[in-house]
């Protein structure tokens, strides 16, 4: 998720400034619990690599599902801990090329990038 910092105009009504601190209060404690969410993001030219903490489950009870630029993670019914987040990202993911680990619980995925495939042919004139 992106966020672009906009110029806010100053309507000055007793009314909208109540509106205007519960929104800011709102999207600060937003950012706050993101930045603890206990995800390390990273990329390079060929991989997304991730990094989640989920202490207190087994890899065997865990999901990873990829499809197209999407992946999701989420814990198997019965398990200790229930975990259920999806990333979007940018270029497609080859499934083929990705690995997952899991060490002292700290999942960490290595998602290949689904190389782009030149579909154009080029057409001779007669």
């Amino acid at each position: 998720m992106f966020f672009a910092a906009t110029a806010q105009p100053r309507i000055h009504s007793p009314a909208f400034s109540a509106v205007d601190r519960s929104v800011q209060r709102f999207i600060n404690q937003t950012l706050a619990s993101s930045n603890r969410s206990g995800c390390a993001y990273s990329q390079d030219e060929t991989h997304y690599q991730l990094e989640l903490d989920m202490p207190g489950v087994p890899k065997d009870q865990l999901s990873i599902a990829i499809e197209d630029n999407q992946v999701r993670i989420q814990s198997k019914e019965g398990a200790p801990r229930q975990y259920r987040v999806a990333y979007e990202f940018a270029q497609e993911i080859d499934a083929s090329r990705s690995q997952a680990s899991m060490e002292h619980g700290v999942l960490t995925l290595k998602l290949a990038k689904l190389q782009p495939v030149n579909k154009a042919s080029e057409l001779s004139i007669q």
